[in-house]
């Protein structure tokens, strides 16, 4: 595949920018739909996202470098190179919630109810921008035979035919598996359920999937001989569901 796009005034646009932006657009759009709901004006969200973003982003390549010191060290002016690929997930999210929610303490905001609002959004731009990995032939599994790969549309087909082998489409099924999260968090968002419950209920769904789509992977952050965001995911898995007994026991969480 092709990852650029088109060439504006000699810059390369690539399709994997092109995803994240259409992503976080989409997002805004969700959130925008979602703060009726939650009774939270949209231009504090907008105001969130744009003070947000920024870190997100640097906190998702500073966690892409930490575990890649190894090559960093020897490399340091390629920390700044983020065109050149390296971006963890898992880095962005916790920059996003940290920095939401000192933002919310600045402007009296519930918090949790805040981080129920923009679940559906954050999901929904992740299973947008997994294809920009597809664009860029990244994040995707090991070698399959052309008998199992010809289950899959003719275009992913191709995509996965990376110098002269089939490769696992990890990328098609993160994207799948977040979209089925989206639209779950996107039913339950009408129903009446505690602050903070969607929100737990997007870290469990995301790390159950992640952590088995990211066996698959072969380009996976590593401590040792363990895949750092199967760390990562177990992790919030048992977070996510103590939070979710806690308030659904009439325990009081206070963020």
């Amino acid at each position: 595949m092709n990852p650029i796009a088109f060439k504006l005034l000699g810059i390369e646009v690539r399709w994997y920018g092109i995803l994240i932006s259409i992503g976080m657009i989409l997002g805004l759009w969700i959130a925008y739909i979602q703060s009726d709901i939650y009774d939270i004006s949209f231009d504090v969200i907008t105001d969130i996202f744009i003070i947000s973003l920024p870190i997100s982003v640097l906190s998702a390549r500073l966690y892409y470098v930490i575990f890649n010191w190894s090559y960093y060290n020897g490399n340091p002016l390629e920390i700044l190179n983020i065109r050149g690929g390296g971006l963890a997930i898992h880095g962005g999210i916790l920059g996003a919630i940290l920095s939401t929610y000192f933002i919310c303490k600045h402007k009296k905001i519930n918090y949790l109810q805040l981080l129920d609002l923009i679940s559906p959004s954050f999901i929904l731009a992740q299973g947008i921008g997994r294809w920009g990995n597809f664009f860029n032939s990244e994040a995707h599994g090991g070698i399959v035979s052309k008998e199992f790969i010809s289950h899959f549309p003719k275009f992913i087909q191709k995509g996965m035919f990376i110098d002269g082998s089939y490769y696992h489409p990890t990328f098609l099924y993160e994207s799948l598996w977040d979209i089925c999260i989206f639209i779950i968090l996107i039913y339950l968002s009408r129903k009446r359920l505690k602050n903070g419950s969607i929100f737990y209920l997007y870290i469990i769904l995301y790390s159950v999937g992640r952590f088995f789509i990211e066996g698959l992977r072969t380009d996976s952050l590593m401590i040792g001989h363990l895949r750092m965001a199967q760390i990562m995911s177990l992790i919030l898995i048992i977070i996510g569901t103590t939070l979710l007994i806690l308030k659904n026991h009439h325990k009081k969480i206070s963020l």
